[in-house]
C-alpha cells in the first residue's frame, strides 16, 4: 500500500471519529513507514494535533532523533502554516500532499512558508498527488455535516 493510500485511510478514520479527515504518514529514506495519524483535534481538545504534527512527533521518537532527514511527509491536504514549518523544522527531505487547499494551506498557498527567506530548511515539495480522491473525503465530510 503506498504512503498516499495510507494517509486517505488515516483521514477516513479521523471523519469516522468526527474530525476534519486529514492522515499523514511519514516514510523514512527507504520507504518504511515510520508513523502515521490522523487529526485528533477536538478528541485531544488540542489546536496542534494535526495528522501532520502527530505523525512527526512520532517518527522522531521512532528514529530518536529531532530531525528526519531523508524522510517523506505524505499527507492527503496541503498543510497548513504550522505543519508546514513543522516540516521543515524536523527537516523532512519531502512534502507530498494530495488535495491543495487555497483557503489554509500553508506551502503553495497562503504563507507559503518554504518560500521565506527566514525558512532554514526547504523540503522538495510535490502536491497534487491523488487530488481528487483525497479532496472528496474533505468535500464528503463537510457535506454531511451541512
Amino acid at each position: 500500500m503506498s504512503p498516499m493510500e495510507m494517509a486517505l485511510e488515516e483521514a477516513r478514520a479521523a471523519a469516522a471519529r468526527g474530525e476534519v479527515p486529514v492522515g499523514a504518514v511519514v516514510t523514512d529514506p527507504r520507504g518504511q513507514v515510520l508513523a502515521r495519524a490522523g487529526n485528533r483535534v477536538e478528541e485531544r481538545a488540542d489546536p496542534s494535533a494535526h495528522a501532520e504534527m502527530l505523525a512527526l512527533r512520532a517518527a522522531a521518537a521512532v528514529r530518536g532523533h529531532k530531525h528526519l532527514a531523508g524522510c517523506t511527509l505524505t499527507v492527503t491536504l496541503e498543510p497548513c502554516a504550522m505543519c508546514a514549518q513543522a516540516a521543515s523544522l524536523f527537516r523532512v527531505g519531502r512534502v507530498v500532499f494530495g488535495a491543495y487547499d487555497p483557503k489554509g494551506g500553508g506551502t503553495e498557498h497562503g504563507a507559503r512558508v518554504f518560500s521565506h527567506p527566514q525558512c532554514n530548511h526547504v523540503p522538495e515539495v510535490v502536491g497534487g498527488v491523488r487530488e481528487t480522491e483525497a479532496a472528496a473525503v474533505l468535500r464528503g465530510f463537510f457535506a454531511a455535516r451541512r
